[in-house]
């Protein structure tokens, strides 16, 4: 059975393992990300290497990933954008790569093994500092015209436009949650977390449970709009706020808060949560290099 080694590569950790053909990851492990781009080639060929049996190199990156492995746009780790990384890593390791943006990478782990197999027309929506996430179109993860296919935090919800804070991402995100909670409670946000808020809100904090309100009913305008936009089988939730046991349960009570007042709209985004968390990005990686070389005929360029 092949066995690829995948790579995501984030701010401040890389993480790596050696995943089956089948979908099992066999051994993970991660490393801080190097300072510069030498050192993450030179990094990644010597992990690849000790590794012999891999039958190729899968990685999961921020950005807009290029089918050419060119990663445009920006993230915590700038060195990276610019230069061909598919085409450094295939000459420094020898072996065959695959780049795909993170997200999509997360997509595409649900679409292989967790709550988005066997379906044609999904949406996941990750829920983190910001929110990204991936088309999944006709069983395939669809990239867009320019390469932002999921990048749902751009979308505006209101007219009331006075730069970048009137994006999903600044309005919903669970660090737009921890800054609203923060302005109630008159503190500074770093002294809050998501997880903070949470607990807090559980304990009878008014403040932090109306700020946890407001992001419920924020998320569920954005996941509605959503609906009418793609008309998917279901939505997917991911990050680490997806690891909470009722919220799905809390976001359908404001989508019927919703359903009730914007009468014309009938149809219910079916929700559900994504299985993978930790390691979705090297699943997806993999997933998404077997399927670039089916599509090629086995051989990867």
């Amino acid at each position: 059975m092949k066995e690829y080694t995948a790579f995501d590569i984030g701010g401040s950790f890389i993480k790596y393992g050696i995943v089956k053909e089948n979908g099992d990851l066999r051994e993970h492990d991660k490393m801080q990300t190097p300072e510069s781009l030498d050192a993450l080639i030179q990094r990644i060929s010597a992990i690849v290497q000790t590794h012999s049996v891999s039958a190729g190199v899968a990685v999961s990156s921020p950005g807009a990933v290029s089918e050419e492995g060119i990663i445009y746009g920006s993230s915590a780790v700038p060195y990276i954008h610019g230069p061909n990384m598919k085409q450094l890593l295939q000459e420094e390791t020898g072996m065959p790569v695959f780049i795909e943006n993170d997200a999509n990478c997360a997509g595409s782990a649900e679409l292989w093994k967790g709550s988005a197999k066997g379906r044609q027309d999904v949406l996941t929506v990750v829920i983190g500092t910001g929110i990204g996430g991936a088309v999944i179109k006709d069983g395939k993860i669809h990239k867009g015209a320019n390469l932002h296919g999921g990048e749902f935090g751009y979308m505006l919800l209101h007219d009331s436009v006075s730069g970048n804070d009137a994006v999903w991402s600044r309005l919903a995100s669970t660090k737009a949650l921890v800054k609203n909670a923060a302005a109630k409670k008159d503190v500074e946000p770093h002294t809050l977390s998501g997880e903070k808020v949470f607990e807090l809100a559980d304990s009878g904090d008014p403040d932090c449970g109306q700020a946890i309100e407001e992001f419920y009913r924020l998320l569920a305008i954005g996941l509605y709009n959503l609906q009418y936009i793609y008309d998917p089988e279901v939505i997917l939730i991911g990050g680490g706020i997806s690891a909470r046991e009722n919220l799905v349960e809390r976001i359908n009570e404001k989508l019927d808060n919703l359903l009730d007042t914007v009468t014309l709209g009938t149809i219910r985004p079916d929700l559900a949560v994504c299985e993978f968390r930790q390691h979705a990005n090297l699943l997806g990686a993999v997933h998404g290099f077997i399927q670039n070389l089916e599509v090629r005929g086995g051989v990867s360029s």
